[in-house]
């Protein structure tokens, strides 16, 4: 059944289209075409649906303490918010990623319940988002080394008391997969969720943490399958440390060298990547998905985004589960790339219409999602509408909407959200779950179940204080 919508301004590949209606059908858009000004109000902007391009549809990391940590400390910490059911994790994440405008959203699984095996807990994960009705890529994370510290654990674990050695060692330091069994697991899962609206792809989780083997096979199958990749690249001053010391040619090099550069790869962070890796990554079609307020929260620097753009890199925007107001508003997200690597003076990197359009465009390819998300006759039917009377609040005179986004737009202005002709959010509420109700359940289990992990919690204090003597022992690169 044909559906239309009325958009007193759109955001099309031709530029701004005034007084237009929208048509789609199936999944599809069919026209759009003039009308005369829409009689109703208020004023409505539409928008090609945004992606989020980061992500590991995880709790609010805060909830459980873990502030202003840097990631050594931090992804430790975050044990405690550990999914308590998978099911209402990801639909919790997922919502809050569409009611902000997201057509499509990458799962970086970095932290499994260990409650199912792990092709039932990705079921769990898929079904969540077809509930929501939301795009995704699917990785789960994999590391088969350095599970405590970028090295030997053994100075860290041995200043902990018996019993909390034992707690730490039993929630990090597990037998490692063979990269067989990793992709092997990774076909299994594609076998059991993948299709038009999930695209599993694989997942290392970073090169610190991977190792040659693993790094070398994840490669291979890339080619072989022309499967996706996902991984964390150079997020930390400490992951600098390591990669040099460990490849003095380059690890950029080395992963160039073993064929795992190339268009079908996504890194995210890259935000201590040198001038010439850049370029080699740029080269090889590869995309980096950059995640500000994840880097400031959690202390690890400013990426050199612009001059990645400016030598050919693809960039896309990610909230990796920590937006400035850990909210999930990629569209925030996005403004703070853009005033951050816009440019310097009367020297633009982009103009706010291009950017919006590039982080839309790679992050959809980044996800496997269909198309660049340029509206227009034949693409896929992925849209949001804005309150236009609230960006404009003023109407003093004309000023370019998409200015207008990027100086003052956030996901409170997002009315209705539609992806693959199915309306996800309408009236910012979404349809096909319940957001408040699924946050809700989600604290009283939380809160149930938080004392199965008082002995991590005693544990911590030592944990935090010999994590630090150890990476600014061996990795302060400052």
């Amino acid at each position: 059944m044909t559906m239309e919508i009325a958009a007193d301004s759109l955001f099309s590949d031709r530029g701004l289209l005034e007084n237009v209606v929208l048509r789609h059908d199936g999944g599809t858009i069919t026209s759009i075409s003039g009308t005369a000004p829409p009689t109703t109000t208020p004023r409505s902007l539409v928008l090609p649906a945004f992606v989020n391009a980061h992500d590991h549809a995880r709790a609010s990391a805060s909830s459980f303490g873990a502030v202003g940590m840097p990631l050594e400390s931090w992804i430790f910490r975050t044990a405690l918010g550990t999914p308590v059911d998978p099911y209402l994790t990801a639909a919790s994440a997922l919502a809050r990623s569409a009611r902000a405008g997201c057509a499509a959203m990458m799962i970086h699984y970095t932290r499994p319940s260990g409650v199912m095996p792990l092709v039932e807990e990705a079921k769990a994960i898929a079904r969540a988002a077809s509930d929501v009705g939301i795009r995704i890529a699917f990785a789960l994370a994999v590391r088969d080394q350095n599970p405590v510290v970028y090295g030997d654990s053994e100075p860290v674990l041995s200043e902990l008391s018996r019993d909390d050695r034992r707690t730490v060692e039993d929630l990090f330091v597990r037998a490692p997969m063979s990269p067989k069994a990793y992709i092997e697991l990774t076909d299994a899962i594609a076998s059991a969720i993948a299709g038009p609206k999930i695209d599993v792809q694989l997942g290392p989780a970073g090169v610190q943490w991977c190792s040659k083997p693993l790094l070398e096979a994840v490669a291979e199958n890339s080619a072989l399958a022309g499967r996706r990749i996902h991984m964390h690249l150079l997020e930390t001053i400490y992951q600098r440390g390591w990669a040099d010391q460990h490849f003095p040619d380059g690890i950029v090099r080395h992963l160039r060298d073993i064929g795992f550069l190339s268009e079908r790869l996504t890194l995210a962070h890259c935000i201590h990547a040198r001038p010439d890796e850049i370029e080699m990554i740029a080269a090889s079609g590869a995309r980096i998905v950059t995640n500000f307020s994840s880097n400031l929260h959690l202390r690890s620097g400013l990426a050199p985004i612009a001059a990645a753009h400016k030598c050919g890199c693809a960039i896309a925007v990610g909230v990796d589960g920590l937006a400035l107001d850990e909210d999930d508003d990629v569209l925030r997200e996005m403004r703070l790339v853009q005033m951050m690597h816009g440019g310097l003076g009367f020297d633009r990197t982009w103009t706010a219409s291009e950017f919006l359009a590039l982080a839309i465009a790679n992050g959809r390819k980044a996800t496997g999602a269909p198309g660049t998300g340029a509206l227009l006759p034949g693409a896929p039917a992925d849209f949001v509408t804005l309150d236009l009377d609230r960006l404009d609040r003023d109407r003093i005179m004309p000023v370019d909407p998409i200015d207008l986004l990027f100086a003052r737009g956030n996901a409170s202005l997002l009315r209705d959200v539609v992806v693959d002709g199915r309306k996800i959010v309408s009236d910012s509420r979404c349809t096909g779950v319940d957001l408040p109700a699924i946050e809700q359940e989600l604290r009283g289990i939380y809160r149930a179940s938080a004392g199965k992990l008082s002995g991590f919690q005693r544990a911590w204090p030592t944990l935090s204080a010999s994590l630090q003597r150890w990476f600014e022992a061996h990795l302060d690169c400052r």
